[in-house]
């Protein structure tokens, strides 16, 4: 039977230090986890494992990380083991009525597993006996291109390098990775739109924008030393516009764990505008914003939308034919919140605009980032001091391991270096994202190989063509 709580108030506080101060007591030690807190996302230090919001390049406080990174810090650093005895004590069977959390309590595995067809329990198996087991694999197929090799954001960017480098050297491209499952859309749609596939704003602009846009995503739960940086703009006046299908504690009310008189007193009110918007009901509320826009004829940014965008009169007659009616209707909100909402960008001469897998996570989802570039060009709100467009993602490595080559879809320049570097020919044909792959599975009706658990510490995966000895768990 679940059991029903009542929302907090504000995101943070008290309860936020105790959290974490007794999760990686739980998990590795007091001593142990301030000692390895404190070299978390700083110079020289180590990345947090928990999400990918950015360091200040300036001077960096202490505690550079939250509940959240603390979590993952201890859950990564875990004093507990799966030994091959615990595989002895439980079987599939067994294991399948777990759920996921219990599974990862476990603690990190000491031993490759194997599990042999129709075996009940997985079996340790050496470290040589395991990659003679996929050398075999890899080598008894037809051509490299029936091996796929996917990776996760689990991964350092130095095992990812090493990794793809593997890859292309057995002689394919097939690198299908977690990146396909949550900002590919932002790179495809930023990419055609504005040219690069990435964020345009640094952290400094957040210190420097009149107004931020926080859509499909929640800060508090996800990335919450964003916090930080929403409570600095809103104290020195930026306007901050919340846009979700549910109100999120976080874009509230904030009070930061790090700040004694925060504690102290009822936080920070973030939100100064909240558009509860249909699930999925994006493009209609960001095509709304865009016509409360142009009603706003003198806001516009002429000189930018001339020298810089092209299709302005289509765009201009494609809004002109969706009515207000259809609008809230499709959004859910209703048009005098987006108007109040369209006030506050116009109003405002430095403009962000966040997002996150709430825009991401649909079939409409490279539409959905189409539109907030549309709204930011009729301000000439990209490529100037505190205003842009900023996806954020979820994982630290998530971005890094796309830099360092992960990717099924490389360029001729990338491919150029690694083959001079290293000295051979690397495969030019594209490979399969994460979706083909899967779909190539299905078809071909392929078995699967993979490891035991999450927590090998590689943090990658091979699916062969064929598995005589293993199947999937």
């Amino acid at each position: 039977m679940s059991e029903q709580t009542k929302t907090p108030k504000a995101a943070g506080g008290a309860p936020a230090i105790i959290t974490a101060v007794k999760t990686i007591s739980e998990e590795m030690g007091l001593v142990r986890g301030v000692r390895t807190l404190l070299k978390v996302n700083q110079t020289g230090g180590i990345d947090c494992p928990g999400c990918a919001w950015p360091e200040p390049d300036r001077e960096r406080s202490h505690f550079e990380f939250c509940e959240n990174g603390a979590k993952h810090v201890a859950d990564e650093a875990t004093t507990k083991r799966v030994t091959p005895e615990f595989f002895e004590k439980w079987s599939i069977a067994e294991l399948l009525q777990q759920s996921d959390q219990w599974l990862n309590a476990q603690g990190r595995l000491t031993h490759p597993m194997l599990l042999h067809r129709d075996a009940t329990h997985y079996e340790p198996i050496s470290w040589d006996d395991a990659f003679e087991l996929l050398a075999g694999e890899l080598n008894s197929l037809n051509y490299p291109d029936q091996a796929i090799f996917y990776t996760s954001g689990r991964t350092s960017n130095e095992a990812a390098f090493l990794y793809q480098l593997f890859v292309r050297q057995f002689g394919t491209n097939n690198l299908p990775d977690c990146s396909n499952m949550c900002h590919e859309s932002s790179g495809s749609a930023l990419m055609e739109t504005v040219g690069v596939g990435k964020g345009t704003v640094t952290l400094e602009d957040f210190d420097l924008a009149q107004a931020i846009f926080v859509i499909g995503q929640n800060p508090g739960t996800n990335h919450p030393r964003m916090l930080t940086s929403l409570e600095h703009a809103k104290r020195r006046g930026c306007k901050l516009v919340h846009i979700n299908p549910l109100p999120e504690v976080g874009m509230t009310r904030f009070k930061h764990p790090q700040d004694v008189l925060d504690l102290l007193s009822r936080g920070t009110e973030l939100a100064d505008v909240f558009l509860q918007v249909r699930i999925n009901g994006d493009v209609a509320l960001l095509k709304g914003l865009a016509k409360a826009v142009l009603a706003h004829e003198d806001s516009l940014d002429r000189d930018f939308i001339t020298q810089y965008t092209t299709g302005f009169d289509e765009f201009v007659s494609a809004l002109n034919s969706v009515s207000w009616s259809e609008i809230v209707e499709q959004s859910g909100v209703a048009k005098d919140k987006i108007e109040e909402a369209a006030r506050i960008f116009v109003e405002s001469e430095r403009t962000i605009f966040c997002w996150a897998m709430g825009l991401t996570q649909h079939r409409n989802a490279v539409a959905n980032i189409q539109e907030i570039v549309n709204l930011m060009l009729l301000r000439g709100q990209i490529g100037k001091p505190g205003a842009g467009l900023c996806p954020v993602r979820g994982h630290s490595n998530v971005q890094g391991d796309r830099t360092v080559g992960i990717w099924e879809r490389p360029t001729e320049a990338f491919l150029d270096r690694l083959g001079e570097t290293f000295d051979f020919e690397p495969p030019r044909n594209h490979g399969f994202d994460t979706v083909r792959a899967i779909q190539a599975k299905a078809s071909r009706a392929l078995p699967c190989w993979r490891a035991a658990s999450r927590k090998m510490s590689s943090g990658v995966r091979v699916f062969p063509a064929r598995a005589e000895t293993s199947t999937c768990c």
